[in-house]
């Protein structure tokens, strides 16, 4: 079945305009031609048949008898038949056709223009509620309203909408950046206010304690930081070309120690060696943090295995473990800051959920991206995209 596509808004007004100054002309001259054309089949059928051919005759050529012509007429018609006043039948008669014809035109007006208005006050009512905080809104889409307005009317929606979920992030950012950074700083001061008051000995490893704590703040403050720079479009970044194999590879060595304590075996493979024009440091946080993820969160004696290959201009990194993955509906909002999964990917395990945030982040600071699905063997594989130099 053929989808009808709505009119562009330059056709939609044309063919409305068009049609109605057309319609008026053309029923304004379609009743004046009924009336003269009634009239002249009633005289015509009511004269005796010898006048009636003089007439026809007369007609045909009037210049052979003038005054025989008019007089029949005058006889037939009314002496002020031909009467050039303005005041005369034949413009008293299109002076009624418009008064009768003006509220069946500005009818079908008001209902050619109904989409177009109705869709505006759909807008306009939504932009209130957006307005007033409702930032959830959405506009109704009127059936018959212009391409572009349907076009617009969509967007708006679009932008109404990723302004509802930027509310709930930030809402939801808000109470999770309280409660981290409430944690480590409540439990240094504890463990502070314990070594004051002498309920603690004055051992070097309480200091320790209070440092590593101190250290996780500063560290979360440092990250938060960063995410506010990538919103503001402020992150700044050091390109050159590099190579993210040896980049890579030198981050595996960097927490090769960390891995084997936890039995995790990694593999990494290069189908092709693309290069990137990319801040080797900034990539390699991104690298760090999701080797860190599959630490944390695969589980020991599990499998990660790296695939670098590149693609259409791109380059493709694919980090894919074999551990116990995320639920489907936790794909979605995994890189969102705080974000945390509610089984295998719990607080405990230690991060902060912000390492995805932050590669994400970077990614797209590079003109690149990061996304994640669920393969069908099971585990979890995160794909880094990167233009291709």
């Amino acid at each position: 079945m053929k989808v009808k596509r709505p009119q562009t808004l330059w056709r939609w007004l044309c063919l409305r305009i068009l049609t109605l100054a057309i319609g008026t002309v053309v029923l304004i001259a379609l009743c004046m031609w009924l009336r003269f054309t009634v009239q002249y089949l009633w005289i015509t059928h009511h004269m005796p048949p010898a006048l009636l051919q003089e007439f026809l005759a007369l007609r045909e050529h009037p210049e052979a008898d003038p005054a025989r012509y008019h007089e029949i007429v005058d006889a037939w018609w009314g002496i002020r038949y031909s009467d050039p006043s303005i005041a005369s039948s034949d413009w008293i008669t299109v002076g009624i056709l418009v008064l009768v014809t003006s509220p069946f035109i500005t009818s079908l007006g008001l209902r050619y223009a109904r989409p177009l208005s109705l869709q505006f006050s759909h807008l306009r009512r939504t932009a209130e509620a957006v307005t007033a905080g409702r930032f959830g809104s959405q506009s109704a889409l009127v059936t018959g309203a212009p391409a572009e307005v349907l076009h617009f009317a969509g967007d708006f929606n679009a932008m109404t909408r990723q302004l509802a979920h930027y509310e709930r992030e930030l809402r939801a950012s808000h109470v999770a950046m309280a409660h981290e950074l409430r944690s480590p700083l409540t439990a240094a001061i504890g463990r502070l206010q314990g070594l004051i008051d002498g309920v603690f000995d004055d051992d070097p490893r309480h200091h320790v304690m209070i440092m590593s704590q101190l250290r996780y703040l500063s560290r979360l403050i440092d990250d938060l930081h960063l995410l506010s720079l990538a919103d503001a479009g402020q992150l700044n970044l050091d390109c050159a070309p590099c190579d993210p194999a040896d980049l890579l590879r030198e981050r595996i060595a960097w927490i090769k120690p960390q891995l084997d304590a936890a039995g995790m075996q990694i593999g990494l493979t290069v189908t092709s060696q693309p290069a990137v024009t990319a801040d080797a440091f900034r990539l390699a946080q991104v690298f760090t943090i999701l080797l860190e993820n599959a630490l944390r969160y695969a589980g020991a004696g599990s499998c990660l295995r790296i695939r670098l290959q590149q693609r259409a201009g791109t380059c493709l990194i694919d980090f894919q473990d074999n551990g116990p993955g995320v639920p489907a509906d936790f794909l979605a909002s995994m890189f969102d800051r705080f974000s945390r999964g509610e089984t295998s990917r719990a607080r405990h395990s230690g991060g902060s959920g912000l390492g995805l945030s932050i590669a994400r982040a970077v990614c797209r600071a590079h003109g690149g991206d990061i996304s994640a699905t669920l393969p069908a063997g099971g585990g979890l594989r995160i794909r880094v995209e990167l233009p291709a130099r």
